[in-house]
């Protein structure tokens, strides 16, 4: 694999800020990484300071630890989100000011990959949707030693796409490559890292340290033919549009009649191409979700530009564009209501695809029953006093060999990362990640023991 690294990713050095006021806040830390994309972070820094409400200190705390990055972003209450933020802000920066390097870096910044405390210790994935649908396709790389790392191809093939629908070269996305896997166990939690502030271009390049999981022409192969998907899903999001200014002005029986003739409509629009679209969900709060377009390429599903290899993931990803786009009209006032029916919504949406797919295939049985775990046990989610030697009651998984991870306050923590478990490492089937997700849905409308219930109700445990 020839790199020559492109001069995009130097934008903003000449206005670079004097960093070193920071880095004394840090602290020592195991697995330290966070400056390999140097140029990068040093770019994205630049863009996310031309409007900074939040007033994080740099952008280098998106990548750190919760512990750490609390000290450079006191004002943000959902850490495990600090870096999709950043890159969210700095794209809308770069993007209000006409600046194509700025998009392109906040792109590659939300990829990098996040210092966890040891070697196969993936970080937590945000639980929230990106305002701008470049950055929300995204997400950060994973430790490669972890097993959460396979999806690290699918993370560098979204970058490819999210540049090329801006203009930019695909081929960048290669940039935001991590290391070589460390050895698990390994005492001094360095794995193959490097860490240079100093270092303008970023280590990981200059010491030719950097691993792409994909290859430049698996990027080429894969924006090539998303061209013709996107365009598909662009003419049918066009056709959901009008039928959403339509809806809105009729009656609620009627909104349901049109949305679900735009859905059919589109559906019809693309089968002369072998694709259809498999979102059937006529919900159209605040505008309708947009098509889950399946076809018999190599990755089938696709959402706004972004390709999926699962229909599970797809059809999540349609629902919570959905969402946003719901409480954004809340928010702005355009829908009355506030932003709960929002997640009503999408819950609903989740659950309509849950339950087409079953009836799909004829299921007769009890949904326990119907659910395949894969290699995990119970998923069951607990909600009690003294879980981590918490005073208050939190959630945890009741399952800690197979979801490990700490209690949490918020429920959709716990729910959202025994999703991606059942998923990455479980190899669970489609439908008991869908079942989880709309579990996790459900969960969010409800609190306490109840949203432990609502939650392991719909996954049977």
């Amino acid at each position: 694999m020839k790199y020559e690294f492109a001069m995009v990713a130097l934008a903003g050095l000449a206005s670079a800020r004097d960093v070193s006021k920071y880095w004394n806040k840090l602290g020592k830390r195991e697995v330290p990484q966070e400056h390999s994309h140097e140029a990068i972070l040093r770019a994205a820094a630049a863009a996310l300071q031309l409007n900074n409400p939040l007033e994080i200190g740099d952008s280098v705390f998106g990548l750190l630890g919760a512990a750490a990055a609390a000290k450079g972003a006191p004002n943000v209450d959902n850490l495990d989100c600090l870096q999709q933020i950043i890159a969210d802000q700095a794209f809308s920066n770069a993007k209000a000011a006409g600046d194509l390097e700025g998009q392109i870096n906040a792109i590659l910044f939300r990829a990098l990959e996040k210092n966890t405390a040891s070697v196969g210790l993936a970080s937590v994935d945000c639980n929230e949707a990106a305002i701008n649908p470049e950055i929300a396709s995204i997400k950060q790389h994973q430790d490669p030693a972890s097993a959460e790392a396979a999806g690290n191809a699918d993370i560098e093939i979204n970058v490819a796409i999210s540049l090329a629908s801006i203009g930019a070269d695909p081929l960048l996305a290669l940039q935001t490559a991590t290391f070589a896997p460390g050895e698990i166990g390994d005492p001094t939690a360095a794995g193959n890292t490097c860490n240079d502030a100093d270092d303008a271009v970023g280590c990981i390049l200059s010491l030719n340290l950097s691993v792409p999981a994909v290859s430049e022409a698996q990027i080429q192969a894969a924006v090539a033919g998303n061209a013709g998907a996107a365009a598909g899903a662009a003419a049918a999001g066009a056709g959901a549009a009008a039928d959403a200014a339509a809806c809105n002005a009729a009656a609620p029986a009627a909104s349901a009649g049109a949305a679900s003739a735009g859905a059919a409509s589109a559906g019809a629009a693309t089968a002369a191409t072998a694709t259809v679209n498999v979102q059937s969900f006529a919900g159209n709060i605040g505008g309708a979700a947009p098509p889950v377009i399946s076809s018999a390429s190599e990755r089938p599903f696709e959402v706004n530009g972004a390709t999926f290899l699962n229909i599970g993931a797809a059809i999540q990803r349609s629902c919570a564009v959905q969402k946003n786009a719901c409480a954004n009209a809340a928010n702005s006032g355009a829908v009355d209501g506030g932003t709960a029916q929002c997640d009503t919504q999408e819950a609903a949406c989740l659950a309509a695809s849950q339950a087409k797919r079953r009836a799909r295939r004829g299921a007769v049985v009890t949904r326990q029953a119907a659910l395949d775990f894969g290699s995990c046990g119970s998923p069951a989610i607990q909600f009690a006093v003294g879980l981590d030697g918490r005073k208050e009651a939190s959630f945890q998984s009741a399952n800690n060999a197979d979801f490990n991870h700490g209690s949490a306050l918020n429920i959709k923590i716990i729910a959202d990362f025994t999703c991606q478990r059942l998923e990455s490492s479980c190899q669970a089937d489609e439908a008991a990640i869908a079942a989880c997700q709309a579990g996790a849905a459900a969960a969010a409308n409800a609190s306490g023991q109840a949203a432990a219930d609502a939650f392991n109700a719909a996954l049977g445990v």
